[in-house]
């Protein structure tokens, strides 16, 4: 599947009056083409690895690309919000963050390679009476005894899928904003808006002592009083 580059989302950093008619698009997979970016953009157009596609499918097919602690072989495989990328040839290990204009990776320490932020999306109780975790880059989790809530975020281990620490969506917790006008930005929540009918719940956040209120999926819970993972140089 071909997408021109006009219609291309705005969180591909490519240049829309070069290169060519189309643009490579994600498959299907963890992160919707909306809040991600293709591998191949990400080594070609953000890392500056490749000069070309061809050169940028060369390094991926080559098994050179680690995306939370696996290799991932597929160019168009969608990297999203706080996947980690290890680029074991040049030993630099990056988060995938939300920008203001598009999505952008930050380098990241040694201890954090295999550390992954991630939003609980929904969750569902299995056979045997275990709750599934639905997250929001398509993991899931089994977990025993269900303590979690939708909105929360956990900090997990990849690539083993062990929940190292588990952080409420509760008033005065840190957040990041990961969709809209603000995204990228941090604040604190003040308040959570339980809606009726079919609109989603509002959170109130604090952005720079100004007060706004904000559909709960442009809503990530990042820490309690400060992140727990690095997500800005």
């Amino acid at each position: 599947m071909h997408q021109k580059r006009l219609s291309a989302p705005r969180d591909y950093p490519i240049r829309l009056k070069s290169g060519g008619k189309f643009v490579v698009v994600s498959s299907p997979g963890p992160h919707d083409k909306e809040t991600s970016i293709p591998l191949l953009i990400l080594i070609r157009d953000i890392l500056k690895y490749a000069e070309s596609a061809r050169e940028a499918k060369k390094i991926i097919n080559e098994g050179k690309v680690y995306v939370d602690g696996k290799v991932r072989k597929n160019y168009k495989y969608p990297v999203g919000i706080f996947d980690v990328i290890w680029i074991p040839d040049t030993k630099e290990i990056m988060r995938i963050v939300p920008g203001e204009k598009r999505l952008n990776v930050v380098k990241i320490p040694e201890n954090e390679k295999n550390i992954k932020l991630c939003r609980i999306e929904n969750k569902t109780i299995v056979k045997g009476g275990k709750t599934q975790l639905n997250l929001n880059d398509g993991k899931n989790l089994l977990v025993e005894k269900d303590s979690y809530k939708t909105g929360d975020s956990l900090v997990i281990e990849v690539p083993v899928l062990k929940i190292n620490k588990h952080i409420k969506r509760d008033e005065g917790i840190i957040c990041m904003i990961v969709k809209g006008k603000n995204k990228g930005r941090m604040g604190i929540i003040k308040k959570i808006k339980k809606t009726e009918g079919s609109q989603p719940n509002l959170v109130s956040v604090e952005l720079s002592q100004r007060l706004i209120d904000l559909p709960e999926s442009y809503v990530f819970v990042v820490g309690e009083k400060s992140p727990v993972i690095k997500i800005s140089d």
